[in-house]
């Protein structure tokens, strides 16, 4: 992993010439939005195809709902007009490493370079890259693939969030790494994850193994209110021969003996879960928090009374449910915002393959929020006359 003080200009036009080595380009995945920019799509995947025996380029784009593609012959496509139209985050994976770029609030490029070897698949219709193999042994014990080491049909969806999380992972912990936000990983302090709510521990075993194949020291603890998870799952550590710095612990999320971690993970923790997990992290100054939201029940039974005009939207049951899964997460954010996080929302998979794809990513800086930050968050209370569980679970 390297860093180099760069323009923005100059940065982009690394990413160009990447872009237009086709011979060793694998994929390109713009996504997040840069500050007072909108962008055209949420996402947007970028690689080489091979059609009639000539390389094209294929875009697909995602609104959060559906994905469009399109292919484009060499030369067609205006990447650098294409990632200065307001995205804040572009990685690109070449055969022999990846370049990753996020642009800050304040519009500084922060480039990032890492080696290693990609696999690159020409094929129109074709199977993604994958950085987790369908044979390796840790999916194969957790059930996501089968003896003969394929990924089962029904784990296909799950298979899918793993891997995207995994290649969400990457970039932003380099980034905090960079920022000074996080200690560079050493054998002496290894990264230190929980996963909170970890279940089946899909998640929590693919950090663990993905990051080892990163070279990234790292102590990872799952954890999981069921008895019955944590024994299976340690003993699946044990079979793997990974007991030494991966562990499992039966405990309520709001009541667990861990006291800190440089990150914490909750993907789609069920109940009061979500709410936890994000408490935990910020009365433990968690200082990277990834958390797919889920059960969003506690804000849609206070939407008892909506605030003129918005009863055009509530009073159909779908749409008051998907406004209160909004109203929640953007009040979750915002109570990490008040707490010293930098905080964004971002779409870490496609809608088709799970509804639940927002992920909120908080990064925590110290930063002190601007007032009129705290002075929104009360009035949209005021406006909704709700009070979130979260509010009453956060020391201080």
């Amino acid at each position: 992993m390297a860093r180099t003080e760069i323009s923005l200009e100059d940065a982009f036009g690394e990413l160009n010439t990447a872009f237009k080595d086709t011979k060793n380009l694998v994929r390109i995945v713009l996504s997040g939005r840069r500050r007072n920019m909108q962008t055209e799509s949420e996402r947007v995947d970028i690689r080489p195809v091979e059609i009639k025996n000539e390389i094209h380029i294929q875009v697909s784009r995602s609104d959060g709902r559906a994905m469009t593609s399109k292919n484009y012959k060499s030369g067609e496509l205006d990447f650098i007009g294409l990632m200065s139209s307001g995205y804040a985050n572009v990685l690109l994976e070449h055969t022999q490493g990846e370049i990753s770029l996020r642009i800050t609030k304040k519009g500084e490029p922060l480039l990032h370079r890492s080696k290693g070897e990609n696999s690159q698949d020409l094929k129109h219709d074709r199977t993604k890259s994958r950085l987790l193999e369908s044979n390796d042994p840790f999916l194969i014990e957790v059930g996501i693939s089968d003896k003969s080491g394929v990924i089962k049909p029904s784990m296909q969806d799950k298979y899918l969030q793993v891997e995207e999380f995994l290649r969400l992972l990457i970039p932003t912990l380099n980034s905090a790494i960079e920022a000074g936000h996080i200690e560079q990983p050493s054998l002496q302090k290894p990264l230190k994850i929980v996963d909170l709510g970890c279940g089946h521990a899909y998640l929590t075993f693919a950090a663990h193994q993905y990051l080892n194949q990163q070279q990234i020291p790292v102590r990872v603890i799952g954890i999981d209110v069921r008895s019955a998870a944590r024994d299976r799952n340690n003993e699946i550590a044990k079979r793997l021969g990974i007991s030494g710095s991966i562990e499992f612990r039966a405990e309520e999320i709001s009541e667990t003996s861990l006291d800190s971690a440089d990150i914490a993970i909750a993907l789609h923790a069920c109940d009061t879960a979500t709410d936890d997990a994000i408490a935990w992290a910020i009365n433990s100054k968690v200082r990277l928090a990834l958390i797919a939201p889920c059960c969003h029940h506690d804000i849609q039974a206070q939407m008892v009374e909506a605030p003129e005009p918005w009863t055009l939207v509530t009073r159909n049951g779908i749409m008051k449910e998907r406004l209160g899964d909004l109203i929640t997460d953007a009040l979750r954010m915002q109570i990490l915002k008040l707490r010293g996080y930098r905080v964004e929302a971002i779409e870490f998979i496609g809608g088709e393959h799970t509804p639940r794809n927002l992920m909120i990513r908080a990064t925590f800086t110290g930063a002190k929020p601007d007032p009129i930050e705290a002075t929104r968050y009360e009035q949209m209370l005021a406006l909704w006359k709700v009070k979130p569980a979260l509010s009453h679970l956060i020391n201080g």
